[in-house]
């Protein structure tokens, strides 16, 4: 029954953007598409998903975060579903706490708020008090296993389906945002595991008291339902208030969101992968408050290694050694001829070697570069999707609270203040550690940059060389242009249309 329901109200949305492409469905020219129009289905799109269920808001989700897939405006209308999930009545939540703690709720809390903090895809959160301290309950919805279980097989079934009618590199893509959905979402809907982690990064920040992660109330988490302490604070996008009062000094919270996200990620090796403004809070003393441990990311130390020695060998001009990167970080499907990716890495360090500006590198690369790129199979794999999220977030908290943000300068002296961890994190990198602070201090700036602009800038920003080589390109040169007024159809390789159809 589930299965004809989402058929139902899929297909006409699968119509719709199959006309994109052939306005006859099998044949003819692909239909007019405005931007408003797009905006309009985009918006669309975002009513509709929460109508589908968890699985596909928590997918719509995790597609908001790859727009190495996805252009706009669809990105922006799923990054919407994080505030657009419909809670789940009280009744059905107090049954799954009184299976879970073994009596009803007032018998187990001294107060219960029967209204949700949050309500999640996959959890909704309360806040209660227990043995006189004031605390939050995160609970799984009800039912939400064998929906996510049947959902992933019809997505899967779906992808197959569409593999059959347009084969194209860049459907791997897809595969890989589903495949790293699918891995992860057992353990988010095992808040046992989520407990674990929370514990795990207290500890690795005991001692920095410019970062607090909430307590894990033992004897209190189950599979399904779990008790931390409450901690009070204000979402790190709404601070303006309490810089205008003069409480925080917002240069100081952003110091600690990039001290904090170098150590997760360079020295620990495990990062919260989830930093939308709702999982930062930031107390009355200016401390960072990090919340929602469900998606966090280990990165094992190779993986941090082929990173930053990939960065460090593109600021040195060693094009062998950044395109060595590109496969050990598998950015680049293992097939892809080698030599292609090193003549792209050796065109963009050529031209930026002698000095070229921009808009002069634009015309060079136009002809060879595009023709290279087209149906080039590369997907950004989920660290770095993560990675990219975390400095997006770093970036657009400076563009706000630092004047004259440079990512770069910025970033630089915090990395350097923290050289000795970084090193003893990473093992032995030639050369000196300024080298090191600022290859990563690019590679901070241009890998948001990656996850900003659809995949398109992919080359020149990974080399952590030029800021924005492809940002002006959409097509290949031999691709017709646009029709004046007419947003052109999506070009493979280039630009993906949305994953999941909606209405026209």
């Amino acid at each position: 029954m589930r299965t004809f329901f989402l058929l139902f109200r899929l297909l006409p949305f699968a119509l719709s953007f199959a006309r994109d492409r052939r306005r006859l469905l099998f044949r003819g020219p692909p239909a007019r598409r405005s931007e408003a129009f797009h905006r309009a289905r985009a918006e669309r799109l975002a009513r509709v998903i929460p109508t589908l269920g968890p699985t596909f808001v928590k997918i719509g989700q995790v597609f908001s975060a790859r727009p190495d897939v996805v252009p706009e405006p669809y990105l922006s209308a799923l990054s919407t579903l994080t505030d657009r999930v419909p809670a789940v009545p009280f009744a059905r939540i107090e049954h799954e706490l009184a299976a879970a703690y073994g009596a009803p709720v007032d018998k187990v809390f001294d107060a219960f708020d029967r209204e949700p903090l949050a309500a999640g895809s996959l959890g909704q959160v309360y806040r209660a008090r227990y043995r006189g301290e004031d605390v939050v309950v995160k609970v799984l919805r009800p039912g939400v296993e064998p929906v996510v279980e049947h959902d992933l097989r019809f997505v899967r079934a779906v992808l197959r389906r569409v593999e059959r009618w347009w084969s194209h590199p860049q459907l791997r893509g897809l595969h890989v945002v589903i495949d790293e959905f699918e891995r992860r979402i057992a353990d988010e809907m095992d808040f046992r595991k989520e407990a674990a982690y929370a514990r795990a990064i207290a500890q690795k920040f005991a001692a920095n008291p410019r970062v607090v992660v909430p307590r894990v109330i033992d004897g209190m988490v189950h599979r399904r339902a779990m008790v931390m302490e409450f901690v009070e604070g204000t979402r790190v996008d709404r601070i303006d208030a309490l810089v205008a009062l003069g409480v925080v000094d917002p240069e100081r919270v952003v110091d600690a969101v990039v001290e904090a996200y170098i150590q997760m990620m360079l020295v620990d090796g495990l990062f919260h992968a989830d930093p939308h403004p709702g999982n930062l809070l930031v107390r009355a003393d200016g401390a960072l408050v990090l919340l929602d441990f469900g998606m966090v990311i280990e990165v094992d130390p190779a993986m941090r290694h082929h990173l930053v020695h990939t960065a460090l060998a593109a600021v040195r001009g060693d094009a062998d050694r950044v395109v060595d990167g590109f496969f050990s970080l598998g950015i680049v499907a293992p097939e892809t001829d080698r030599e292609t990716i090193r003549r792209l890495v050796g065109i963009i360090m050529q031209m930026t070697e002698r000095g070229a500006e921009l808009g002069e590198m634009q015309a060079a690369l136009a002809e060879e570069v595009m023709h290279l790129l087209y149906d080039w199979p590369v997907v950004l794999t989920g660290e770095m999707t993560y990675f990219g999220r975390a400095v997006a977030l770093i970036e657009g908290l400076g563009a706000r609270h630092v004047p004259n943000f440079n990512p770069v300068a910025y970033v630089r002296p915090l990395l350097m203040k923290h050289r000795t961890a970084v090193l003893r994190a990473l093992g032995p990198v030639e050369g000196e550690t300024a080298d090191l602070a600022f290859a990563l201090g690019l590679l901070a700036r241009d890998v948001s940059r990656v996850v900003g602009n659809a995949g398109r800038e992919l080359l020149g920003v990974l080399a952590t060389r030029i800021p924005s080589v492809f940002g002006a390109f959409t097509r290949p040169a031999g691709v017709p242009e646009a029709v004046p007024g007419v947003v052109p159809d999506a070009v493979p390789g280039v630009e993906i249309v949305a994953a999941l159809p909606v209405a026209e």
